[in-house]
């Protein structure tokens, strides 16, 4: 494995894929390289947990943020809905 390209090395890994971790020796969450997807999908949620936060407090109104934002909201909610509901396996009156 080289740090810079070299004749005869042909294949290309980013520091981050798993195979070059598992090679090295370090977990996906190790401090020398962090597992940012994971990281960034956690954080998105809780941004939009406090845009959620600010509008139903009235500091903030959907249509203050630019139209690509509350398109992207809105998607983001529409799918989570979809999925939750989709997930419900007692819907209505149904006992256990």
């Amino acid at each position: 494995m080289f740090a810079n390209a070299r004749s005869g090395a042909d294949e290309w890994l980013d520091a981050v894929d798993r195979q070059v971790r598992d090679f090295l020796g370090r977990s996906p969450g190790s401090a020398d390289v962090p597992d940012f997807d994971g990281l960034d999908n956690e954080f998105i949620r809780v941004l939009e947990d406090v845009i959620d936060t600010l509008i139903d407090k009235n500091v903030l109104r959907l249509t203050d943020l630019p139209h690509e934002a509350q398109r992207k909201l809105l998607a983001r909610k529409g799918l989570r809905c979809r999925l939750r509901d989709s997930l419900d396996l007692l819907s209505g009156d149904d006992v256990i």
